[in-house]
């Protein structure tokens, strides 16, 4: 069976999330005047990625709403004990900090643009729906997926193969016709494959001999590449 569309990963596979992530956090700190508890910036950010990634775990692995990780993460990083509103309330200040310019990668509109009418696309993300659909208006490029699909909905995340093959019943197609693009080579590459897919990791730091564990079957470095590796994967396939 030949592959017949293509669901992407979305933060940090078509738009900046890490960077923006920073560059949020950093100034959502300073305008709450919580930088001068650390030694430095970079304290500052070791910090509010420790307590991220905490928290997030909790998320992914189904003790949290997508909702009450956000209002622990406030809580935690604070140290204080918020009520629901108010860790609310201190999050969505994070949120404007970091939301404030939104841009897809250079190479997403070229990829897409190649790629259609080809293949068929869908989104499958681990995040709230709500939120994915905010970000992909202010991308510009909600319109070009059929398919949204979010772990908060599901209650299942990458890389179980329940959130892929949700993707897949999405689109109405089966795993084999499905290509999934990520830039985690574990959750994303790894998972989709495991999962009956073709996994390709999105590496675009250049990061393979850093990753440790063997490496997913398809990398790219830069979307440009995805015409072809998937031309490629579809001959191997006839």
């Amino acid at each position: 069976m030949t592959i017949r569309a293509v669901v992407w990963d979305i933060d940090d596979t078509l738009w900046d999330y890490t960077g923006s992530d920073r560059a949020g956090a950093l100034r959502h700190l300073a305008a709450e005047g919580l930088l001068d508890r650390f030694a430095d910036p970079e304290a500052a950010l070791l910090r509010w990625r420790s307590v991220m990634e905490e928290h997030y775990a909790r998320f992914e692995a189904g003790e949290l709403t997508f909702e009450q990780q956000r209002r622990e993460r406030a809580r935690a990083f604070l140290g204080q004990p918020l009520t629901d509103a108010e860790a609310d309330a201190w999050f969505d200040r994070y949120l404007a900090h970091r939301d404030g310019h939104h841009v897809p990668f250079p190479d997403v509109l070229p990829a897409l643009d190649a790629l259609t009418p080809g293949y068929r696309h869908g989104l499958l993300s681990n995040s709230g729906l709500r939120g994915q659909e905010a970000k992909l208006s202010a991308l510009g490029i909600r319109e070009r997926f059929e398919v949204l699909v979010c772990s908060d909905e599901l209650g299942h995340a990458k890389p179980a193969p329940e959130a892929f093959w949700a993707a897949c019943a999405a689109l109405g197609l089966p795993p084999e016709a499905v290509a999934y693009v990520g830039d985690r080579p574990d959750i994303d590459a790894a998972g989709a494959t495991a999962a009956g897919l073709h996994g390709i990791w999105l590496d675009r730091t250049g990061q393979r001999d850093a990753a440790g564990g063997p490496p997913p079957p398809h990398r790219i470095t830069t979307l440009a590449a995805l015409p072809t590796l998937l031309t490629e994967l579809g001959r191997r396939r006839l």
